[in-house]
């Protein structure tokens, strides 16, 4: 019974075994796409429109999550960048945001600015400075001791330098005034491959020939985003002038670009050549032209769509050329948020309202004033945070505890205001659902003293730019597409949390999982 019983297991082994050899044992490349402002449900509205190699192909042959959550709230390109690829909230990796306010100098920081480092063929000083934990990039060049080939591309130097992490080989982005793949010197020596391609086939030799029209016949788009009708558009970025790299930033022809430079990084290094994992970060673009509503530019924002549909079957031929996507895992996601609407028209009289910080942080001074004696008892404000001058609270020997209770108990009887979240009660208060995702947004080095949830349909008033954010409290859900490396079709809807990309890669690249990443991998992708 007993040999009955090991010559089984021995077959089930062997069986397995000879399975098992049909794969490579880790892929030799990895591919994250992460799409900025891509909407889950605009891939469905404009799918009349697409070709059968790009958005269609993933449907076929990717194993699709359609409901992928962030578990904070306001995300924006850096804040949801850095998620990805660390597996966890701003509240650990020390992005809150594009900008914070730093206390020390009551200036705004960006979120890669660091000018112990310079720029190469850009004048921006950058570095990961600010990424207070490890990614996967990170991890995967410690599990190589450097032998690994690790490049991130992106339109914008947030994206690609979050996206590289602290210990890649290269982060490269497009300059806003030259139109040249930038990078910085944090990351070592400037690749020649990188500097042959800007000086031969940069894109300033070619944008001055550009010209953005409709991809199909105009009779093709059906105004699903307006009621207004668009006759036509036509944008010529020669025209822009200073301008013109930064609005071509935000057409569907960076993503082209982006293709081209992943294509001279397959061409020009052994990235995806032996059996040492590597990985290619790439971001693309999917909001609207100009950072203009979808309502205003109906047609673009549809275009935009049918090229990047165009973008992404021309990224998948080229991999497969390439390395073989039977080598390659492959994940594409978005940033989940989306450049916000203009307020509702006045005639159809949806609640609403402006929301001024600057006002309500003089109003609560004056308030604290009040109780405690004359004083600058607000620092600053940005965006709905307000920051207490902790200095002088303790020099006049204050319970600043108090004193953040007594201002949230002031600010929330302002008009507009949902709530207010002090510091303490996002730390040590009671738990709920929508304070657990408050405070995963909250950094206590980085965030203000005391959050403000404005109402719903209420503008947010930034004085310094004079523009308005309108509020929309609505449930966001990201796609999350995996494809290659014997990855098992199947669209599923159950929610899953976009901190579960970088552990699932992780465990098929045989590494540890980024060091605050707390979600498990999800094993069961591939075949």
């Amino acid at each position: 019974m007993k040999e009955r019983i090991l010559t089984s297991l021995l077959t089930v082994f062997a069986i397995t075994g000879l399975q098992a050899q049909t794969m490579p044992p880790a892929p030799r490349l990895v591919v994250g796409l992460t799409i900025d402002q891509l909407r889950a449900d605009y891939i469905e509205a404009f799918s009349a429109l697409y070709g059968e190699r790009g958005f269609k192909r993933l449907l076929r042959e990717g194993r699709v999550y359609a409901n992928a959550e962030f578990d904070f709230i306001n995300m924006d390109r850096s804040s949801a960048t850095a998620a990805i690829y660390t597996g966890t909230s701003p509240y650990y990796n020390g992005i809150p945001g594009n900008r914070w306010m730093d206390r020390t100098t009551l200036r705004m920081v960006n979120s890669v600015d660091d000018p112990a480092y310079m720029g190469v063929y850009t004048s921006e000083s950058t570095s990961p400075k600010y990424l207070q934990v490890s990614t996967l990039s990170d991890e995967l060049m410690v599990a190589t001791q450097g032998a690994a080939e690790v490049y991130s591309i992106a339109p914008t130097r947030e994206m690609a330098v979050l996206s590289a992490g602290h210990a890649a080989k290269g982060a490269f982005w497009l300059n806003d005034t030259n139109g040249k793949w930038g990078g910085t010197t944090y990351y070592g020596t400037f690749p020649e491959w990188v500097s042959n391609y800007n000086d031969r086939e940069g894109l300033d030799f070619r944008i001055n020939s550009m010209v953005w029209r409709p991809y199909h016949p105009v009779t093709a788009y059906q105004y699903v985003t307006s009621s207004s009708r668009q006759v036509d558009f036509k944008h010529d970025f020669s025209d822009e002038r200073y301008e013109k790299y930064r609005k071509f930033k935000t057409s569907p022809y960076v993503n082209a670009e982006v293709n081209r430079l992943a294509e001279a990084c397959l061409n020009n290094t052994p990235i995806g050549k032996d059996g040492i994992p590597d990985l290619l970060t790439l971001s693309y673009y999917a909001g609207n032209y100009g950072h203009k509503s979808n309502a205003e530019l109906s047609m673009e924002i549809q275009d935009v769509y049918v090229r990047l549909d165009n973008s992404i079957a021309e990224l998948l031929d080229l991999i497969d050329r390439k390395v073989g996507l039977k080598n390659t895992l492959i994940f594409i996601t978005s940033t989940g948020y989306a450049d916000p609407d203009a307020p509702d028209p006045a005639e159809f009289r949806v609640p609403g309202g402006e929301f001024h910080i600057k006002r309500c942080a003089a109003l609560l001074n004056m308030y604290l004033m009040a109780i405690y004696g004359p004083g600058q008892y607000v620092e600053t404000y940005f965006d709905r945070q307000i920051y207490l001058n902790h200095k002088l609270i303790e020099d006049r020997k204050l319970d600043l505890v108090e004193i953040m209770g007594r201002a949230s108990e002031f600010v929330v009887q302002m008009s507009g205001v949902q709530n207010a979240y002090s510091a303490q009660r996002l730390l040590l208060g009671s738990w709920t659902p929508k304070i657990e995702k408050i405070r995963n947004t909250y950094n206590p080095g980085r965030s203000g003293d005391i959050y403000i949830e404005v109402m719903p349909g209420w503008s947010v008033v930034d004085e310094s730019s004079h523009q308005a954010k309108v509020v929309r409290d609505v449930y966001t859900s990201s796609p999350v597409v995996f494809m290659g490396y014997g990855v098992k079709p199947q669209i599923l809807y159950t929610p899953v949390k976009m901190a579960a990309i970088v552990p699932t890669l992780a465990h098929f690249m045989r590494i540890r999982a980024p060091n605050a990443c707390p979600v498990p991998p999800m094993i069961d992708i591939c075949k």
